[in-house]
């Protein structure tokens, strides 16, 4: 059984969520399927060097399923099934940590918009060689905040102003 026939089984149980730990091959359609047919909330995971590079990647995933579907239909599809990249990097000191927090604003063109909502700047080591640094909110207002308030969610209002610092 491979990957992708366990993303179409998980479908057939109507599940509230469903994760598919790396994206590797043609399950990524199949998780886009899922993705824009009432699983919100769902994640997955892919290997790219930044939020930019992980659509790319994705896209060319979906185009070597064989399927004749062109580009501008998968980045449309794209950018329907997914709302937020989360993007890691290994720092210099070995650690893995969040560098950017990216919303997937729409399409403008052929191009699929990402909008950056929080970025890790680094400020340097400390004693033991361990990266410091802080999350830096961009000044972009996601479109997730109202959906959160809504359902009762807090969210401070000053939250995404660009002078606001997290210190880690």
């Amino acid at each position: 059984m491979t990957q992708r026939d366990l993303v179409r089984n998980s479908l057939r149980m109507r599940p509230d969520r469903i994760i598919v730990g790396e994206v590797r091959g043609g399950e990524v359609l199949d998780m886009f399927q899922a993705m824009n047919t009432g699983h919100d909330g769902s994640l997955s995971s892919i290997h790219a060097n930044s939020p930019r590079d992980a659509l790319m990647r994705l896209e060319t995933l979906a185009a070597m399923t064989g399927l004749n579907i062109q580009s501008i239909f998968i980045r449309k599809y794209i950018s329907s099934a997914l709302n937020i990249i989360v993007h890691l990097a290994r720092l210099v000191d070995g650690n893995r940590k969040i560098t950017s927090f990216q919303e997937i604003a729409g399409m403008e063109g052929d191009t699929i918009i990402l909008q950056e909502i929080f970025s890790f700047e680094q400020t340097g080591l400390d004693e033991e060689g361990k990266v410091k640094g802080r999350f830096r909110a961009r000044g972009y207002r996601p479109k997730f905040a109202d959906k959160f308030r809504a359902l009762n969610i807090p969210i401070p209002y000053d939250l995404f102003d660009t002078d606001k610092v997290h210190e880690i």
